[in-house]
């Protein structure tokens, strides 16, 4: 039956199907090419489910044992058989960089959503391709470089207008040493359009267009440290998000890492949303790896009419969306956040502030668990693979702060969620997660079921960027604000530690000293670790009324009171929260803003003694 099959293979096919289990397919060559491991080949199905396209399913090597090897198909296998034939491409899982990028829908494998969509309709046909970025466009290339420059692999040698950027076109990056320009133009052109030729240090000329291709697994900046002047440097920058909680008492730098574990419902995907809308990055690239459709049809629909806070414009303009749902091929899902880091790198190496947000990492990593099973590896915990730990790092560790060729820093930011079953975060994948990345904001059940927004338990949440961003916190802040916010972490736990105490013996059984150090850190948790997500003023807090608020909440956690018994003490303190609530509300300098302070100053002057000392 195979010898039969055999003869049936089409003439371009280089190796065939021998053994097929779901989305993982053995192969065997029958040429003289070698298979090579991450390579990109293409299965031809001989029953294809539309006999009106050519299909030709995508997969990638994942082994290589002599002359066969095992792939990794990344759409529905129905109709391969034992037999069909295999088209090597010789090239790794690569993806198109280049102007067209930003405002883009795609899947894992960068194929453009929208354009398939209006091609062949919104119910995908498999095997199918659209170019990833399009072809028709035409951009306005400004040359940098002339002729007789010698320039190496990542410097510029022209530039795009792309909206509000100025988007780099570089010396690909796989370039070794010097190349010489023997010839450039300018003009509006497509992005395939030969724009400069140059010739290599082995005497041969080499047509330039404006997009490269890139392996998604490998990391750019590592290879341009080898071949040329790209650095790393350390994060001493904060990502501002404009949610108090995050900047003040859990904060990520730019360039550094994050995750948000947090069991089903408790707020991630709003809070990554935040981050995107908000946050001062320059470019956000939202990886949506495995979540509900549902969820990601509403980001979808949502970004392209949201404003940007920052310029007015739309948020789309300066976002990328790697869309890869739970009801698409898992094995896409696994190469998706790859994909959105390469694209990530990319802007980074133009000198742009990246942040990257990855919903959710968990499924990602089921994704590589059910890869893992199928080849039939021998099984870690919980049935990940053993090498799941150091893939979470490899990823995380794509992150950083860099400086470019033309000596401009630019930064790549990673938040990862976690979806945790039954929000235990001692799974496998939570725990290799908190070993790699410097910031975990834990979300909790118990408030989110309270309406408490951000969710962040500030009780299970750490970062260890706080002292290491404390010279900028000094300079642009306070001098104290580092050891500000750790003694309101203490009153935090404190205050916790006086509730329990409360649940069991009643409020009789605390002190009026413990008892009004309990309702100073409930005044702190109200007013200033939650904000109102659909109140305009509320729902972004820059850092400037950031230390505002902060150093008004702490003059009055710090004011020494005279209460005459709990009764006094537990009114004063509601009374207070509301008009800090208030405030909250209302526009920096309004009359209603200056109001409340007001009001809070004479609420406190009713009951003040004396402050304690700073």
């Amino acid at each position: 039956m195979s010898e039969q099959a055999s003869t049936e293979v089409k003439p371009e096919a280089t190796a065939r199907v021998v053994a097929v289990m779901g989305d993982i397919i053995t192969i065997e060559s029958i040429s003289e090419k070698p298979l090579v491991k991450n390579e990109v080949v293409y299965v031809l199905p001989s029953r294809r489910s539309n006999e009106a396209v050519d299909e030709q399913l995508m997969a990638e090597v994942l082994r290589v044992r002599g002359n066969t090897a095992d792939i990794q198909v990344f759409e529905d296998t129905r109709g391969v058989a034992v037999g069909d034939g295999i088209i090597q491409t010789g090239q790794l899982l690569s993806v198109d960089l280049g102007p067209g990028i930003l405002g883009m829908i795609y899947d894992g494998l960068q194929n453009p959503l929208e354009r398939l969509a209006a091609i062949h309709g919104k119910f995908l046909q498999r095997g199918v391709a659209v170019e990833s970025l399009d072809r028709a466009q035409t951009w306005a290339f400004t040359a940098v470089a002339k002729i007789g420059d010698k320039l190496r692999a990542g410097e510029t040698f022209g530039t795009v207008p792309e909206g509000r950027f100025t988007h780099k076109i570089m010396i690909p990056f796989d370039t070794d040493g010097e190349v010489e320009v023997v010839w450039i133009q300018e003009g509006n052109f497509s992005v395939d359009t030969v724009v400069a030729r140059v010739k290599n240090e082995r005497g041969e000329e080499v047509e330039l267009t404006m997009y490269q291709k890139w392996p998604v697994r490998r990391s750019i900046s590592e290879t341009l440290q080898k071949k040329g002047k790209t650095t790393r440097q350390y994060p001493n920058t904060p990502l501002v998000t404009t949610q108090r909680i995050v900047d003040t008492f859990f904060p990520i730098a730019r360039g550094g890492t994050g995750c948000i574990p947090g069991p089903f419902g408790s707020g991630k995907t709003v809070l990554m949303h935040s981050f995107s809308r908000y946050s001062n990055a320059d470019i956000v690239i939202v990886t949506a790896c495995g979540e509900r459709a549902g969820e990601v049809v509403e980001t979808i629909e949502e970004f392209p009419h949201l404003q940007d806070p920052t310029t007015g414009g739309a948020l789309i303009d300066r976002t990328v969306i790697i869309c890869n749902t739970s009801s698409m091929p898992v094995a896409a899902r696994e190469a998706s956040i790859y994909t959105g880091l390469t694209l990530g790198e990319y802007y980074r190496q133009m000198g742009y502030n990246i942040l990257a947000l990855a919903d959710s990492t968990s499924r990602w990593a089921q994704a590589m668990r059910e890869t893992s099973n199928r080849l039939e590896e021998i099984p870690g915990e919980e049935g990940f693979p053993a090498y799941m730990d150091s893939a979470i790092k490899g990823v995380y560790e794509r992150c950083g702060v860099i400086t470019n060729e033309e000596e401009q820093e630019g930064s790549l930011t990673m938040i990862g969620s976690v979806s945790p079953a039954g929000g235990n975060f001692e799974e496998p994948v939570t725990q290799a997660t908190l070993g790699t990345v410097k910031t975990f904001l834990g979300l909790s059940y118990d408030r989110a079921y309270k309406r408490f927004y951000p969710a962040i338990d500030p009780l299970i949440s750490w970062s260890r960027y706080l002292d290491q961003l404390k010279d900028w916190y000094g300079n642009n802040l306070s001098p104290e604000w580092v050891e500000d916010v750790k003694e309101m972490q203490k009153l935090l736990v404190q205050g916790d530690s006086i509730n329990q105490m409360m649940q069991v013996t009643g409020e009789e059984g605390v002190t009026l000293e413990d008892y009004v150090t309990f309702q100073k850190s409930f005044l702190l948790d109200m007013v200033y670790l939650q904000q109102d997500a659909f109140d305009d003023v509320d729902s972004s807090c820059p850092l400037s009324r950031q230390k505002a608020c902060f150093e008004l909440a702490v003059s009055l956690i710090r004011q020494n009171y005279n209460f005459a018994d709990k009764e006094v003490a537990r009114d004063y303190f509601v009374k207070l929260t509301g008009l800090f609530k208030n405030l909250n509300y209302s526009h920096d300098g309004s009359p209603e803003y200056n109001g409340y302070i007001q009001k809070i100053e004479e609420l406190r002057s009713q009951f003040i003694g004396s402050a304690k000392a700073a």
